[in-house]
Order: C-alpha cells, then structure tokens, then sequence
C-alpha cells in the first residue's frame, strides 16, 4: 500500500450533513475528497467550519477515525453545522441546502493560517461555500499557498454567483465540471461557443488552465490540456448503481492523486473512472471501511 505517499493537498469549503431519508450520511465535496486522499496515503488538510451541535461533533469524530487533519476545522457557537436534504427519485437526487450554515462563515486570518502550515502541492476548492462570507477566507486562503489549484465546479441552484464562477475560474490552474456545468458556465459567461469541446477551449483559453476535466455520469469523462487533443475514457463495464452521490467527488480524488503521482493523463482518466464507478455501487459518497480502498491501492502500485 502507498501509506509512504503523504502529498500535502489543501481543501477549502464545505463539510456537512447530508440528510436521506432513511439516514444521516457525512458529506460534502471537500469532505469526501480528503476522505479518499487520506485513504490513498496523502496528507490532506481540510478547512471547513462547523458547529458547536451533535452533527459536528459526529463530522470530528469521523474525521479523526479516519486519521484526517481536524487543524483546519473551524467551531462555530452561533451557526450550526451544514446539512443538506437529499431526496432521491426517478431522476435521480435532488438537493436542498439550507442557507446560512457554519461553513457559510469560514474566518479568513484561520484559515490563512491552516493554509501556511500545511504548504500543500494541490489546493482544492468548490462554489458551494463561496456562496456567503466564505469567499474572503477563501481569497486569504489562496493568497497564502502556491500550490497548484483545483477548482471543482458544483453548482447548486439557487445559490449560483456569476461573479465568483468568474473569479474562481480566475484563480484556478485545472476546472472539473460535469457536462450540464459547463454548458451552464458558457450561458453564465456569455459565451458564443455551442459545443462542449469549444466551450472547453475557449475557458482554457480566457482563462490560462492548464485544463479542464469534464465528467459525463454513465457515459465517462474527458480531459482537455492546454495544447492538445481531447483524451476521453469511457466507463469499462456496467455497475450496479445503488446511489450516484460523490460520484464526481471519487474522480476528483484519484485525478488529484493521479496528478500529485506523476501518472500519465490516460493512466489517471481510467483510474479515476474505475474508482467512481465502484463508489456508484455503495451507499453514499464514503465507504464504511478502509478496505474498500484496498484493491484499487494494489492496482495503482502496479500501474502508477
């Protein structure tokens, strides 16, 4: 196992509840992806906010079972912790995310403070907890670290603010976005592009990437580089689908890896698609035990 890696990997954002119907699952994109990359054997670091309340205290006792950092994670005794309704029908699972949680208020001089000790390779944000007072700690945050950033895109109505989609794509070296994403940022920008390769380039373009990632649910991923043609992987057999959540997470997770590894594009594109691929096939975004990680940890010491 690759328990000797310990990259230093950065996460900004939201650590929350995610409330099915039948059960209470930890979750949030930033959550779930130092989740894996812990597993993996980096050292990630995750700078979130939670509250003084029982859903917190869960989220720190889970965080440190796991073997995670809780230096950046924040308390909070006026706002309670993140959660997230999740209700699952035909069309898949549809959101509702409470405004005005802790992590809506991470303290900026803290989380600068997280960012400088922990010196990471990769920093990974999202758009979620950019949506309130969040995004001054942010920009503090990135101000203090030159590792290279990843920006994962999710956006969630209502909470959709052009103008940080625009900052952060600023601020950003590689973008992951699914399918709908980025055409939603091409409207948003008011881009004359009409197909996802063009839409792609043109933002690699605008905005100096060193290139997008773009996920398709059932039908695979595609990665465009700066110079050079689209690299796409498709998923390599069917899988029994128990719920689709942290899906994009899993892949965002072994592509950071991927990267932090030195692996080849192709190498890291069909990793990361086995991997979420198998996350599919589990309740949630998390597996219960390590030793899910186990077989694909094998794998990637033969093939990395």
């Amino acid at each position: 196992m690759m328990n000797d890696v310990h990259h230093s990997v950065l996460l900004f954002g939201e650590t929350l509840i995610d409330r099915f119907p039948d059960g209470d699952v930890l979750g949030g994109a930033p959550f779930n992806v130092a989740r894996h990359l812990r597993a993996f054997g980096c050292a990630p670091v995750l700078v979130s906010r939670i509250g003084q309340d029982a859903e917190g205290a869960c989220l720190l006792q889970a965080m440190e079972n796991a073997g995670l950092s809780t230096h950046g994670v924040q308390l909070d005794s006026v706002y309670p912790t993140g959660v997230v309704a999740v209700h699952l029908g035909a069309e898949g699972h549809r959101f509702n995310i409470v405004p005005n949680q802790a992590y809506d208020h991470i303290h900026p001089r803290l989380a600068r403070v997280a960012a400088l000790a922990a010196s990471p390779e990769m920093v990974y944000f999202g758009t979620l907890a950019q949506r309130a007072d969040s995004h001054r700690a942010l920009r503090h945050m990135l101000r203090a670290t030159s590792g290279q950033r990843f920006f994962d895109v999710n956006l969630r109505d209502p909470w959709i603010n052009g103008e940080r989609l625009h900052w952060s794509l600023q601020h950003a070296d590689i973008v992951k976005a699914n399918d709908d994403e980025l055409d939603r940022i091409a409207r948003l920008l008011s881009m004359d592009e009409p197909v996802a390769e063009a839409q792609a380039r043109a933002l690699i373009e605008r905005y100096q990437l060193r290139g997008m990632l773009i996920t398709c649910g059932g039908a695979g991923a595609w990665w465009l580089g700066q110079a050079g043609a689209k690299i796409s992987v498709a998923p390599d057999k069917a899988v029994d689908v128990v719920d689709t959540v942290g899906a994009g997470d899993a892949f965002s997770a072994v592509f950071i890896f991927g990267l932090l590894q030195g692996w080849d594009m192709p190498v890291i594109l069909k990793q990361a698609q086995q991997f979420a691929s198998a996350i599919c096939g589990i309740r949630g975004a998390i597996p219960e035990h390590d030793d899910f990680y186990e077989p694909f940890i094998r794998q990637w010491s033969v093939d990395g």
